[in-house]
């Protein structure tokens, strides 16, 4: 038994890879616009999706995509499934639209919908609520993306807690511009192992990303 990836997600320049295999997105491949192309080809139904800002966006389609046809959720107990996001912009970008609305004393009207996102760890919980996903979480904010913070932290929660299973990556967002990287781990004995699994190292998060 070891500690595995079992599925995985990258997006990358306006692209979305599923376990190594592109998916095909629409015409309208600009920032938001992508976004919403992506949500409609994943054939996902979850009417919250429009109310969330980019970069949440961005990271629940990649873990949608990733956990499509894989059985992640049905294996784990959602009191063993942890959720550990990192990127290096924070919640920036809605932040930019908070400090407009702001801006203005004359025209001040900050918008709840929009200030609700300014904290990074809203996408932790669109996808716990989706997913009833009751386990530990965490988000960091880093220069960059950063294989070994991932590992040590998703190893640490396996070996430490009643962590079982985890939902990780890197989810950026800035500026219209998607980066993001999400996968699956699990604790893989025989009878889910396959040859399409992948050990959970430094060197297969920088190989993914």
């Amino acid at each position: 038994m070891g500690n595995y990836i079992t599925s995985y997600c990258r997006i990358k320049n306006q692209t979305i890879e599923v376990n190594g295999k592109a998916i095909p997105i629409g015409e309208n491949n600009a920032g938001a616009g992508f976004l919403i192309e992506a949500y409609k080809q994943l054939g996902l139904n979850y009417p919250k999706f429009h109310k969330m800002d980019a970069m949440c966006k961005l990271g629940f389609i990649a873990t949608e995509a990733a956990l499509q046809g894989s059985g992640f959720i049905e294996r784990n107990k959602p009191e063993n499934i942890a959720i550990v996001i990192t990127n290096k912009s924070s919640s920036l970008d809605t932040d930019r639209v908070h400090q407009n609305s702001i801006n203005d004393i004359d025209k001040y009207l900050p918008s709840p919908s929009v200030f609700v996102y300014t904290l990074p760890n809203i996408i932790i919980g669109e996808i716990a609520i989706k997913n009833k996903i009751i386990g530990e979480n965490a988000f960091f904010v880093a220069e960059s993306f950063d294989e070994k913070l991932l590992v040590m932290h998703n190893k640490l929660l396996i070996n430490q807690s009643q962590t079982t299973a985890l939902i990780s990556g890197w989810v950026d967002y800035d500026n219209g511009v998607c980066d993001a990287l999400i996968y699956l781990v699990e604790i893989a004995d025989d009878s889910i192992k396959n040859s399409n699994f992948k050990a959970l190292n430094e060197i297969t998060l920088k190989q993914l990303y």
